[in-house]
C-alpha cells in the first residue's frame, strides 16, 4: 500500500531550479533513503512533503489525499533534536498534541504510555540537559511519532551521534518501526547507514536536482548485522559513488 508519494514536484528559489520533476513513493513499512550531492535538493523536498515548502508544481499525496502546503500531517525529524531546554523531557515529547489543541496534562497522559516503547522510561520529569545524545534523538523521535503516527520523514537525524551510539541507535529503529508499524523517509550522505536501513534508496542527482536512480536492496534488514561483509554490500555501495561520484556524497 503506497503511503505517500509526490508527483512531479519541481521547485525554484529566486529564479534558479533547485529540483526538477521529482516523482517518488513510500510503502507501508518502507524505509526508504535519498542520497544526494550537498546542494541537489535533498532537503527542499523534503520541506515540500512535509508542507513546510509550497512546490512551484506538483503535489504531495498522503494515502491518495492531496496534502501539498498542507503543514502537520507529517512527522517531520530534522538533524538538531530541537528539544526545548526549558521543558521537561515529557513535555517535549507531548507538544504536537498540545499544539493540535490538547489540554498539557491530557498530552502527558496521551505520550507517557510511548516512553517504555521508546526506551525512554524514567526520563519522563528530566530536562534534554539531563539525557544522553543517544536519548535526546529518542526523545525527539518520540515527539515526532506522536505528530503523525504512521509516516515520518528523518533529515540525517543520526548523524551528530558517535559511531557506536549511531549503531545502536540503526538497530533500534529498525525495531522500532516493526513495533510502531511506521514508514519512514530518510535523508542521509552516509551511503554504509543507507544500505543498512534501507529497503529502497534513491539517488537525486544534477542540477537541478532530478531522480535518476533507484536502487533496491534485496538483502532482508534482518540480514544485515554484518551486511558489510555481504557479497552483494560492496556491490551496491560501488553503484551509488560510481553515480554519485567518490568523496562527494
Amino acid at each position: 500500500m503506497t503511503l505517500l508519494q509526490t508527483e512531479k514536484i519541481c521547485k525554484s528559489f529566486q529564479g534558479r531550479p533547485i529540483i526538477r520533476d521529482i516523482s517518488i513513493h513510500l510503502e507501508e513499512g518502507e524505509l526508504v533513503s535519498l542520497i544526494g550531492l550537498s546542494g541537489s535538493g535533498k532537503t527542499t523536498l523534503l520541506n515540500i512533503m512535509s508542507g513546510l515548502t509550497p512546490p512551484d508544481s506538483g503535489r504531495v499525496l498522503l494515502s491518495g489525499k492531496d496534502i501539498t502546503g498542507r503543514p502537520g500531517q507529517i512527522g517531520y525529524m530534522l538533524q538538531k533534536d530541537l528539544l526545548l531546554e526549558h521543558k521537561r523531557v515529557i513535555d517535549n515529547a507531548a507538544l504536537p498534541l498540545v499544539i493540535r489543541g490538547m489540554g498539557k496534562a491530557e498530552a502527558r497522559k496521551q505520550a507517557d504510555p510511548y516512553f517504555e516503547q521508546f526506551g525512554l522510561e524514567g526520563t519522563q520529569r528530566m530536562y534534554p540537559c539531563q539525557l544522553s545524545g543517544g536519548m535526546r534523538q529518542r526523545a525527539a523521535l518520540l515527539r515526532t511519532y506522536l505528530e503523525s503516527r504512521n509516516v515520518v520523514l528523518l533529515d540525517e537525524p543520526f548523524s551528530a551521534l558517535d559511531m557506536i551510539t549511531k549503531h545502536q541507535m540503526h538497530l533500534w529503529y529498525l525495531e522500532m518501526m516493526k513495533k510502531i508499524s511506521l514508514s519512514s523517509i530518510l535523508i542521509t550522505h552516509d551511503p554504509d547507514e543507507a544500505l543498512q536501513l534501507s529497503d529502497r534508496i534513491y539517488l537525486l542527482t544534477g542540477t537541478p536536482g532530478e531522480i535518476h536512480h533507484e536502487i533496491f536492496i534485496d538483502v532482508p534488514r534482518e540480514e544485515r548485522n554484518d551486511f558489510s561483509l555481504h557479497p552483494r554490500y560492496a556491490e551496491y555501495k560501488r553503484q551509488i559513488r560510481d553515480i554519485l561520484q567518490p568523496g562527494e556524497v
